[in-house]
């Protein structure tokens, strides 16, 4: 596997395209169109709140009912989320857009929307961005960059990745974006997530890769406790590497799900460092627990503290708080022991040891968790099972934000 520089347009016969539709902000792209230049199998995963929004229940529909798609169609600004009726019917409508635009029909159009809860979309305003972006369709690394940047809304940076393996003496690339900084916690964040590869792969086995890597990947993030109506990760697999189609878990099946987990653990760690107001990725690393399970159970419950997080913020050795995460998180373990460190770039040291603090230095504690980067290493000392998640710190920006979010 070999990491490229890329996002969703880095695999063969996918273009992007992006426009200011002035759906809500004011002098910015807020609106991102994919189109594969054939069609291709899809696979989705979709938030677990009750609440769902009109994208999530038009694309989950989509995604089990039909073989194939070929387009997606994202807008910032209004999540399209309890709107009844109506905003059901702006999902139609923004797909029939895309079928009079680009003669796609309109059953392979997928749709995302991410902002406000509550708000109906501008429908008109919607139609003339599909109009504006099919000309502006292409296949080029910009072009997916600024999709990436036209779905964003608290996000500061657009986030991209892509990789590249090899099948049958082909060359197959995976590549994504996504959005997410605000309402994010497991199953799955606040976010939006588009994949694409030119892989030629069952529709079963797509869908299998996608639901199972999940677990690993976006719901072990979590910046502020809040799952949203919208999340959406959506995966496209349009075949044109020209490999033979994956039909069984092969070691070709292997090499494409260890590609996916690559790029969803790096887009799923850019959104804990882009939190809303976050200075520091604060990552849990749990090893040694007496189950998979109870591992990711555990390295949540820390990363999810908000006190744990404001001591990140504060560059604050406050190992109690993760101790206290860890003993209410539902596991069960001896306190006594366990181990706990602190590492980033600057260097590692150990802070807790046989029940007790070790006889550390708060200045080299300080000196570690000033970095923007910043991990918490568990040792539980019971088992062979591992888990990591991420979050970030919890700042005075994540308040303001949220204040007037609204406005």
């Amino acid at each position: 596997m070999e990491i490229i520089t890329g996002g969703i347009t880095a695999a063969k016969g996918f273009q992007a395209a992006a426009t200011a539709a002035g759906i809500k902000y004011q002098n910015r792209m807020d609106m991102a169109m994919i189109v594969s230049q054939v069609p291709a199998a899809s696979a989705g995963t979709f938030t677990t709140n009750v609440v769902q929004a009109a994208p999530v229940k038009w694309d989950r529909k989509l995604v089990t009912e039909e073989s194939h798609a070929r387009a997606v169609v994202v807008n910032a600004g209004i999540a399209n989320a309890c709107t009844g009726a109506e905003g059901m019917e702006y999902c139609q409508k923004t797909a029939e857009a895309v079928e009079h635009t680009l003669k796609i029909p309109a059953n392979q159009v997928l749709v995302a929307s991410t902002g406000v809860i509550g708000m109906q979309l501008p429908m008109e305003k919607l139609t003339l961005g599909i109009e504006a972006m099919a000309p502006q369709l292409e296949d080029s690394l910009e072009s997916g960059h600024q999709a990436a940047c036209a779905i964003m809304t608290t996000d500061t940076k657009a986030k991209e990745a892509a990789v590249t393996f090899q099948v049958e003496g082909k060359t197959v690339t995976v590549g994504g974006m996504c959005k997410g900084s605000g309402m994010i916690h497991p199953n799955m964040c606040t976010m939006l997530g588009f994949l694409t590869t030119d892989l030629a792969i069952s529709k079963e086995l797509l869908q299998e890769a996608l639901r199972e890597d999940i677990i690993d990947t976006y719901n072990m993030v979590s910046v502020d406790g809040d799952t949203s109506t919208n999340d959406t990760v959506l995966l496209l697999a349009n075949g044109m590497a020209g490999n033979p189609e994956i039909i069984q878990k092969d070691e070709n099946y292997r090499k494409f799900t260890e590609a996916l987990h690559y790029v969803n653990t790096a887009l799923a760690k850019m959104m804990a460092g882009d939190g809303e107001g976050a200075t520091a990725l604060f990552e849990t690393r749990v090893i040694h627990a007496d189950s998979k399970e109870h591992a990711r159970t555990l390295a949540k419950s820390v990363i999810c503290s908000s006190l744990t997080k404001a001591a990140i913020f504060g560059h604050d050795a406050n190992w109690g708080r993760i101790l206290c995460a860890l003993g209410y998180s539902g596991v069960k373990f001896d306190p006594e022991a366990i181990e706990l460190f602190f590492q980033s770039k600057s260097g590692r040291i150990q802070i807790y040891k046989d029940g007790t603090a070790t006889d550390y230095s708060e200045e080299e504690a300080t000196r570690i968790l000033s970095e923007p980067e910043v991990t918490v290493l568990v040792d539980m000392k019971m088992g062979d099972a591992k888990a990591v998640a991420w979050g970030c710190d919890l700042t005075y920006d994540y308040v303001k934000i949220n204040a007037d979010y609204r406005s």
